[in-house]
């Protein structure tokens, strides 16, 4: 028998890291003010500058944050995948939104609004002093994550958004080796923060190197350990 849909949601509220505080009674209570939202491959879920006034936690699908630089290069920020929230500052203000979100597979997510959510913590000041704590945890994670990339090669940019990807993999069911990640080089280099052609070298060079082999819109790790020998 399959789940019902308040207890589906609660399933994945579970397992999103802002609510990862939360006991069940709390979940119950975030879980009462979420809907389910369907989006289509490729169709934006909200652009920078738009009004901000949901927060979005995936269900099923993938879906990336991009930024355009005034010169007409688009920067990928990251991407999301089942368990993964974004949007979330919604829930605390109505700034306007700093990237764009678009969906790159059909997309399923809960969606909480921003004054349901306001409200609900307005009802509840225990849950806003753990969404407070579990958001600074998210906030230093990437800020560490800034500081290493500041100091790291392109090389070693690459290799860590590599591992990340084979993590993410792994943690949706993927095995110990040739692990496949779904994703072109040109978001590995956005997500680098690199050239697209800086980036395809050093894939080349783990091509050559047997650590990976590349497709149309996917690549295989097959040593996903040693990727950590390029990274410094």
């Amino acid at each position: 028998m399959g789940l019902r849909s308040d207890d589906a949601a609660l399933e994945l509220l579970a397992t999103v890291p802002v609510f990862e505080t939360l006991a069940r009674d709390d979940l119950e209570e975030v879980a009462r003010v979420a809907v389910p939202r369907r989006f289509g491959a490729g169709q934006v879920i909200f652009r920078e500058g738009d009004a901000s006034d949901t927060a979005y936690i995936v269900r099923s699908g993938r879906a990336r944050a991009v930024r355009e630089h005034p010169d007409g290069r688009v920067i990928s920020l990251a991407h999301f995948r089942p368990g993964d929230i974004f949007g979330e500052l919604a829930m605390f203000d109505d700034e306007r939104r700093s990237a764009t979100v678009e969906a790159l597979d059909d997309l399923e997510a809960l969606a909480v609004l921003g004054p349901d959510m306001r409200r609900l913590l307005r009802a509840h000041p225990d849950i806003a002093v753990k969404l407070v704590v579990a958001l600074g945890r998210r906030l230093r994670t990437a800020n560490d994550r800034l500081a290493r990339q500041s100091f790291q090669t392109v090389q070693s940019r690459v290799a860590t958004v590599l591992s990340d990807l084979v993590d993410q993999a792994r943690a949706e069911g993927a095995g110990s080796s040739d692990v496949l990640v779904r994703t072109t080089q040109a978001d590995i280099a956005q997500l680098a923060g690199s050239s697209r052609e800086s980036a395809s070298r050093f894939l080349a060079v783990l091509e050559r190197a047997g650590v990976v082999t590349q497709g149309r819109g996917r690549l295989t790790v097959h040593e996903p350990e040693a990727l950590s020998r390029y990274v410094y």
